[in-house]
């Protein structure tokens, strides 16, 4: 898929409409649509004065997105556990009933290994079907030729279920697809490939519609842009630790180019630092996307439920709270028609409330309840429906009782469970295999997310210890709409240099020189 074929009709769209508040269209000169490759350096293209950032000393040379040409075809295979490659702990069994074949597999520990042998007929995307048996749950990893391509959780209850991983690319030939299983055991009856159909559905048509119907015309663009851009170019984003951008400048170091997306923590304090930070990123012409890591309101406060003390369900309730004023909030308390858990909930998101409207209309993308999938912060503690009332409670009292018009809102439950009512975007959070490179997991996540958020719901990264790879985004149709890469250790050495440790610097500066990603160069006023 060379991105430059279609390039002029993405500029088109991009260019049909005025940024005033966020002014963002794609860079649009001649030699951008021509088909050569051109080579510039950081200063000829960078509009943004940062005094404090070193310019880099590499020239950079923008590569085109390269996918392979895929000619789908029929396939189906069945390959026996028991004819598999076996390490020496692994024995085949009949106890359980309802196998296939000679037998199946048992004897699985942290250090076994069943490696089978598979063929492709074609290059091309497969589905991959195990049938599993496991009494207790159990982590199974699997690699194709050496790399990690998913992570997946068994189900308990002993009998033999299909767990697939869906839509794997293999090239024609034979492959060596390893299994290994980590924190239980598990019983393995047989592998089944067939071709796949997930990427096919894939779609990138979105609406540009806020979820708030009285959105800031800031808001409004912002949201366009968002939705023009989806499916043809990955927005690139980079999270600050603090407000000095140290990583920003790094990358722009390491790559020649800045993010267009600046993510960062805001909490509720009245130090106004990390807003004049927002507006500053936004005289330059980017995008800030803002994550509420909420300290819990009690006395043993905390972002993560080891932490606090604080019982968000019983701060749930049924009673209309999201549009009263502090006075009648807390006649409701001493009435005990609500908690006081609850009363302290709302105190909360009137001062964060309060700290957004120092933005006046700049706009944002706006990440409140982080991660709300798991137990290991307080939101996502109690249950998917505890953390829904919390979501909404939230977006009603912002938007409704605080007429916030400015917000997109960015929904990271990571869940069907979790899945909430009104929203802008749906995003994740990607930290598999240790944060480190592992490129096919993208296009996997992107499927599930698309799956339960809904097709017509952009779809973003919000945090990830990796870039994500253009090449394979755009040949499994597993183009996110932004990454924001994580900052601190993910980027940077104790010395402040770029860090290899989670991202190569070939794949971080590939990630930014590519044709399929958007840097902050490439959008103008």
């Amino acid at each position: 898929m060379k991105l430059q074929k279609y390039l002029s009709a993405v500029l088109a769209a991009l260019s049909a409409f005025s940024m005033t508040a966020c002014n963002k269209v794609k860079n649009t000169e001649e030699k951008n649509s021509s088909s050569e490759i051109s080579t510039t350096t950081a200063a000829d293209t960078v509009s943004t004065d940062t005094a404090t950032t070193t310019e880099p000393m590499t020239t950079f040379t923008q590569a085109a997105v390269t996918t392979p040409k895929i000619k789908k075809q029929d396939f189906y295979s069945l390959y026996e556990a028991e004819d598999a490659k076996l390490s020496d702990d692994l024995k085949v069994s009949f106890e359980r009933d309802d196998y296939s074949g000679d037998g199946y597999v048992k004897g699985f520990t942290d250090k076994s290994s069943i490696v089978f042998d598979v063929k492709a007929t074609a290059d091309q995307h497969y589905d991959l079907s195990f049938s599993i048996a496991s009494d207790s749950v159990a982590d199974c990893h699997l690699t194709l030729d050496g790399d990690v391509i998913s992570t997946f959780r068994t189900q308990e209850g002993g009998a033999f279920t299909y767990i697939t991983v869906s839509g794997v690319y293999m090239k024609k030939g034979a492959s060596k697809l390893e299994l290994t299983v980590s924190g239980g055991t598990i019983d393995i009856d047989y592998l089944k490939v067939e071709n796949s159909d997930v990427h096919s559905k894939a779609n990138t048509k979105t609406s540009a519609e806020t979820s708030v119907k009285k959105s800031a015309s800031s808001a409004k663009e912002l949201k366009k842009f968002l939705a023009d851009s989806y499916g043809k170019y990955i927005i690139t984003g980079q999270y600050v630790s603090d407000n000095t951008d140290k990583e920003i400048d790094l990358v722009y170091r390491t790559t020649g180019k800045f993010p267009v997306i600046r993510f960062s923590d805001m909490d509720i304090s009245e130090d106004t630092s990390d807003t004049d930070a927002i507006k500053a990123w936004h005289e330059k012409g980017g995008i800030s996307c803002v994550s509420w890591y909420w300290s819990a309101p009690s006395k043993k406060s905390g972002v993560r439920t080891e932490d606090t003390d604080f019982s968000l369900g019983n701060a749930v309730t049924d009673e209309d709270v999201a549009s009263l004023s502090q006075d009648k909030i807390k006649s409701m308390v001493k009435k005990k028609k609500i908690s006081e858990e609850c009363s302290l909930l709302i105190a909360d998101i009137d001062a964060m409330a309060e700290k957004l409207k120092g933005l006046g209309d700049t706009p944002i993308m706006f990440r409140p309840l982080p991660e709300g999938c798991g137990d290991w912060y307080w939101w996502g503690a109690e249950g998917a429906d505890a953390y829904k009332w919390l979501w909404e409670l939230i977006y009603k009292r912002m938007a409704e009782y605080h007429k916030l018009d400015n917000l997109l809102w960015v929904w990271n439950g990571q869940n069907k469970d979790s899945l909430v009512d009104n929203f802008d975007i749906a995003a994740a959070d990607l930290f598999i295999n240790g944060g480190k490179d592992y490129g096919e997991r993208f296009s996997e996540a992107y499927a599930a997310i698309q799956g339960y958020a809904g097709k017509d719901k952009i779809i973003g990264i919000t945090e990830c210890g990796s870039v994500p790879d253009t090449d394979t985004a755009f040949r499994d149709k597993a183009v996110w709409s932004f990454f924001g890469l994580m900052g601190g250790e993910y980027v940077s050495d104790s010395k402040g240099e770029y860090s290899e440790q989670y991202t190569s610097k070939d794949a971080l500066i590939k990630a930014y020189n590519s044709e399929g990603t958007l840097t902050l160069d490439e959008i103008e006023e």
